[in-house]
Parts: structure tokens; sequence; C-alpha cells
């Protein structure tokens, strides 16, 4: 589908020469039309989403227990590829099948998992039953659940606000939006809470100075003030909010920069390895970094992704307000990370298992010596958030007699602190469970009816007889606990996507 489309001004420039005519050299309007900037032409018609930035990758394909039956991987408490294919099939677009990450889809969603008990700030469970899309195969889902907080355990936050505010940021779902959503959170902050504003386009502006919540009208006078214009040079930006957090941090707070952007970073420090690198020296020194992005044409995924995994945070899209609503309200305490550098690693055993695929997590995987070493970097979890994994198991011939037997352990490390040392927690299963007639819970099978979904839209290799349809009768079947509608919002996509 054609669509009203962001243009790149530097494709303008280069077309305007090529016919002879003069490109002015005055101010901010040149240099994005050499290529700085994007601006909003309602009449120029491209692909919707034509410049957004994927890293193509392969799903994890299955693994002999015979030459490996250990698998390790870092938690993913990402949304980010959820809300993007929601965006493109809303619009009527093909989903690129790069951008959708399984376990981004599943973590997208809350499911009903026992909370922690004693001092532990996460629990983990665990069931297997028979896989969907090849009934001769087993499917294993890993749930983990991180501890919801009470007013009271909610540390103070101590929040830099990093905003875009280059030229294609001048967009209602861009910058509007992302406006609405910084007040629409402020108005749920605690009074003693901390707020820093600083902007970026062609130059980096500290807006506000660390100014405490209980200052509301200044607050959100600074944030009205936001207006788009220039180019983007994120890279400076990143460092401003950075020393700003540094220069406020409180070991009692979250300190934490959320930065809302439409893309890509085009001038200054432009590569993600350095972006990376940068951000990865400042998460060392206790500075979470969450990432927001916003619109279509430029959005570079792959960096987003990066700089917040390396950055000790999340990525999260938003399309809309609904969405909006959903990070900045309803699960706002997610902010505050109660599970530090969390670890999966799961052992099979060879005699009965014969081969193994984790569903997802392709760029998570970790080497299974990195996983009792506290000085690898992993994910985070938000207090009360989820992460669900799922493996698609062949069995081996020989398992009669085998009931009492373990065939899989589940174990699993994560802080309490960056600075802490971890903790380790295990989980086991029997033969038994294998064979067991009993059914399996809402959240297993509306975990395999959203990772069905994901191989038929990534045209997986993997996807065996899985289809739309068996997706949305899974989903259908098992919606459970849907407080704000997410799952049930689910089957229309589904729809959407035939």
């Amino acid at each position: 589908m054609m669509k009203k489309q962001l243009v790149n001004l530097s494709l303008a420039a280069a077309c305007l020469m090529a016919v002879g005519c003069s490109v002015s050299n005055e101010g901010a309007d040149y240099e994005a039309l050499m290529g700085y900037d994007t601006y909003y032409d309602e009449n120029v018609m491209l692909p919707t989403g034509s410049g957004d930035q994927f890293s193509e990758f392969a799903d994890n394909p299955f693994v002999k227990t015979s030459q490996q039956n250990v698998s390790t991987f870092s938690v993913d408490a990402d949304g980010a590829s959820y809300a993007i294919l929601r965006r493109y099939l809303n619009e009527g677009r093909d989903v690129n099948p790069s951008s959708v990450h399984i376990e981004e889809l599943l973590n997208y969603f809350t499911f009903d998992y026992a909370s922690p008990t004693g001092n532990h700030t996460v629990a983990i469970n665990a069931e297997v039953g028979e896989c969907p899309w090849n009934p001769q195969h087993r499917l294993l889902r890993l749930g983990i659940k991180g501890k919801e907080l009470t007013k009271k355990e909610t540390p103070r936050a101590n929040f830099v606000f990093l905003v875009d505010v280059s030229g294609s940021m001048a967009v209602k779902d861009k910058l509007d939006l992302l406006k609405s959503g910084l007040k629409t959170m402020l108005s749920q902050m605690n009074p003693d809470d901390r707020i820093s504003l600083i902007t970026y386009s062609g130059e980096v502006k500290k807006l506000l100075e660390s100014t405490q919540v209980r200052e509301e009208h200044k607050i959100v006078a600074a944030i009205n003030k936001l207006n788009a214009n220039g180019y983007t040079n994120g890279g400076e930006a990143l460092k401003m909010a950075y020393e700003e957090a540094i220069a406020n941090y409180d070991p009692k707070c979250n300190n934490r920069i959320i930065l809302g952007t439409d893309g890509d970073f085009n001038f200054g420090i432009t590569s993600t390895s350095a972006l990376t690198e940068m951000v990865e020296g400042y998460a060392k020194k206790g500075i979470y970094l969450t990432c927001l992005g916003f619109g279509t044409g430029n959005l570079n995924d792959e960096m987003m992704e990066s700089i917040s995994n390396h950055g000790n945070g999340t990525y999260h899209y938003i399309d809309s307000e609904e969405e909006m609503m959903k990070v900045f309200v309803h699960e706002r305490e997610r902010f505050v990370s109660v599970a530090n550098d969390a670890k999966c690693q799961v052992t099979f055993d060879s005699k009965l298992i014969s081969e193994y695929r984790l569903i997802g997590y392709e760029n998570r995987m970790m080497s299974n010596d990195d996983f009792k070493d506290d000085k690898k970097d992993a994910g985070e979890i938000g207090a009360g958030q989820t992460i669900t994994a799922l493996y698609e198991l062949v069995l081996s011939n020989d398992l009669d007699g085998k009931v009492g037997k373990t065939f899989v352990t589940f174990d699993f490390r994560y802080k309490k602190s960056l600075d802490a040392e971890s903790f380790p927690l295990q989980k086991t299963l029997e033969v038994e469970h294998i064979f067991n007639k009993n059914g399996r819970s809402h959240d297993f099978y509306f975990a395999a009816g959203v990772a069905a979904y994901g191989m038929v839209l990534r045209h997986s290799p993997y996807k065996g007889d899985a289809t739309i349809d068996m997706a949305q009768k899974l989903v259908s079947g098992n919606l459970g606990s849907d407080p704000h509608g997410y799952r049930a919002k689910l089957l229309e996509l589904m729809d959407k996507a035939k």
C-alpha cells in the first residue's frame, strides 16, 4: 500500500541539483536539505515505513542433545516488536519478517504467573504439553515473574527525559504523542520524584534542571515548549543525559534516562557499535536506559534495541495513545528493575530428549560459561513483569519406564542490584509431566498461539502446520485474565494479517 510519508530531504536536494536548481545555504533549512533531516509532505507518496531499519536474523535451529544438551540465554523484556507489527497491520502494510521477534511478542503480554515468595524478587515456573504445530513434538513453556512493589517499596525516581526534537519529529504521532505521554506519566509520579529534560536536534539543550515533581507546573511548561526542527545529534545528547543523571545520582533511587525518538541518529556519533560502547560504560555506573520509538520512515530498530539492551533497559514502540497509556500508566511500575542481569540456563537429559529448539531470543543467546559469571551483562526485569520462553522438543524413543526421571532442569540467576552477587533459582520437570493428560494452563495455549502467529509472520521454516487460523483458536480460547483487553485485541490483528 502506498501512503503519505516522510521524505528524506537529501534525496530532494539531489533531485534539485540534478536539474540545475541551486540550494540555498542558509541555516537549518540547508542542513536539513543536505540530508540531516526529514520533513512531512502530504503530497508525496512513498511506501510507508520504507526507511525503517531492522537487523535480519535466522530462527534458532533444532539442536541435538547428544552434541549440546545445555541452552543459555539472557531474558528479553522488550515489547517493541508487537507494537511495530500492529502499526504495520493497522495501516494495511505487509509486516517485515525481520521486525518480528517472537520473544517480544510473548513478553508484550502479562501472564498469570505466581508471584515471588520469601526474600526473592523473582519466581520461576514451567510446564510441558503437546506442540500444536507438530503434535509429534512437545512444547516447553518457561515462565518468570518479577515482584510487584507496593507504593512504600517503590524507590524514588530520578529521571532524565531525553527528547528528540529534530524536524522529522514534527508529526502528530511523534512529538505530540510523546509530549502527551510525558505529561501523563508525570501525573502518576510522586511529589518527591525528580525530572530533568534535555532536548536534541541541531544542538543539545538542557531545557529543565532536575526538578521535583511537586513543581509539576514548571515541568509541564517545559514539555509544552518542545518543538521540532533541525537535524539529529543524538550521540552528544545521550552523553549530556548520562552526565545529568550522574550529577543527580542517588543510590537509593531509580536512576534512569527515558529516550524518546523516531529513529536514527544522523549527526555526531551515529554508529550502533559506538553508541552501544558508550551506554555500556554509563550502565556500569548505575544508570538505566529506556528507549521509546515513535513513527515510521526512519526507525532504526536495531540501534534502539541494542543501546537499550546494553544500557540495562528496555525498548518500547509507541504507535498510539493506547500504547502510551500501557507503557506510562498501566505498566509504569516496570520502570523499576527488580531483577538485574537475569539469565536462563536449560539442561536436557540427552537420553530422554533427542533435540530442542528455543523459539525466539536469537539475539540474546549466551555462552554456557557466562551463566555463573556475574560480570556478564544480561537483561533486566521490571516490577510485576512476566517473561516467557518456549522450547520445541523432540522426544527420544526411550521414555518407557522413565517415570520419576528429570527430563529438563531450568536454572535461573539474577541480581537484586547491579553490583550485587547473583541469586540462583531452579525448577525441574519429570517424564510424567510429558504424558500428563490433564489440560495445560490458559497461559500455555495462549503462548503457543502467539508463537504460532509469530512464526507465520516470519515465514519460519520451523512453523510446521502453524497457520493464523490455528493461532486464533489457541488465543481465543485462552484469553484468561485480560483487564485492559490487550489479548482480545490480538485477535483483531490476526484477522488483519490474513
